[in-house]
């Protein structure tokens, strides 16, 4: 299974993110770790482009492949990004959730984004003009969106749990009639 997630940073995706992957036990992937990676290796601040993108789409293909559950946390702004990592999970023969996490209070969002610490090593994190100038396309499918200013992080990692139950039931009904 790939849990796909999206939205701007400081929505609190990485929170929920991480939450469910303690709780499902789940291969956790996050750009900004990956991305910081290749600076500190590179003695280089660079922007990344699509580099830390392609690191995860590789691995969550190969820990898909492996029977791992993955879970990828990422900004994922672009049809594009979203496009890729679904074809990842369709290629796999994996089932896949999309999920945007929006914090649908601007003045939270801005003290959430002002106030944060990093938790990745080095990492500079982007101020609130960065974040309100981010091209961020708004999505053409249904997908989840929970709204981490409405519910608290563990009420969102309940609600997936809740639709991954949903889906897997599903899931094993296909296979079943197959």
């Amino acid at each position: 299974m790939l849990i796909i997630f999206s939205g701007l940073p400081g929505s609190g995706k990485s929170t929920i993110a991480q939450a469910l992957a303690k709780q499902l036990h789940a291969f956790y992937l996050r750009i900004d770790t990956i991305e910081q990676a290749i600076r500190k290796a590179d003695e280089d601040d660079r922007e990344m482009g699509p580099t830390g993108y392609f690191v995860a789409y590789s691995l969550a293909r190969e820990n898909l492949q492996l029977g791992a559950t993955v879970i990828a946390d990422s900004v994922n702004p672009l049809a594009l990004t979203r496009d890729a990592y679904r074809e990842i999970a369709l290629s796999a023969k994996k089932i896949f959730l999309e999920i945007e996490i929006v914090c649908s209070d601007k003045t939270e969002h801005r003290k959430r984004v002002e106030t944060r610490v990093s938790e990745v090593e080095g990492l500079i994190l982007p101020d609130w003009k960065r974040v309100t100038d981010l091209s961020y396309e708004p999505w053409s499918r249904e997908h989840l969106v929970l709204d981490s200013y409405r519910l608290s992080s563990d009420e969102c990692v309940s609600r997936i749990i809740e639709v991954l139950s949903q889906s897997s039931a599903l899931e094993n009904l296909s296979s079943e009639r197959v």
